[in-house]
């Protein structure tokens, strides 16, 4: 069990990716080997989708990829063509239900509420694709939105990072419409990972994060 607390995304995805590198368990997800710490927390204090050390450097293809994926209503190609995060939060099922909306009214409606939650799993659709961020959970403990962000498994090799800056947008878009700050952001992940595939990049990401900038 690792717990990351951070100011920023990006310095909770190095944080979490250094863990991973550094402490993380052989085993395997696909038939592909990885590196792994099981229980994760992330805990991001400013999240902002504008992040400087995402920008520096996250691979622009995967950040694009993932920004399609949660704007996108299109099926995804990459999963097996699987339902968008964009068609689970803003049409659940097929309903026309948009979650992100019911959400933002029920917490203007009720600031204490402490139930205003959703979900992108589709029982009834998803047969063989299960999304890897599966609950999100907003609230105004204080007087700020919180968000708190469940997830059977992220790969913070190759997308984590871009799943961290467009969970800090839908935090950020709630927290606009109902004119209150931004709070922290936490992400809970059972496996925390990096693909073999990766380990080369990641540890060059990290050592570049090291050195001073000009």
């Amino acid at each position: 069990m690792i717990e990351v607390q951070a100011e920023t995304i990006g310095e909770a995805w190095l944080g979490i990716a250094s863990s991973i590198l550094d402490e993380g368990l052989e085993a395997t997800y696909d038939g592909l080997p990885i590196l792994e710490v099981r229980r994760a927390t992330l805990e991001v204090r400013h999240p902002d989708p504008d992040d400087a050390i995402i920008a520096r450097h996250a691979n622009p293809e995967r950040l694009a990829w993932m920004r399609a994926n949660f704007t996108d209503h299109a099926l995804v190609r990459e999963l097996g063509d699987a339902r968008s995060y964009a068609s689970r939060l803003f049409d659940y099922a097929a309903s026309g239900t948009d979650q992100v909306a019911w959400v933002i009214d029920r917490l203007r409606d009720d600031p204490t509420s402490r139930s205003a939650t959703i979900t992108t799993f589709e029982p009834l659709l998803d047969t063989s694709y299960i999304p890897c961020v599966s609950v999100l959970d907003f609230w105004i403990p204080e007087n700020a939105v919180d968000l708190v962000v469940y997830a059977h498994s992220i790969d913070f090799g190759s997308k984590g990072y871009a799943n961290l800056v467009q969970l800090a947008d839908i935090q950020a878009r709630v927290a606009g419409e109902l004119g209150r700050s931004v709070g922290s952001l936490t992400f809970i992940v059972k496996s925390a990972h990096v693909y073999e595939t990766e380990f080369e990049y990641m540890r060059g990401v990290l050592e570049s994060a090291k050195a001073p900038t000009a």
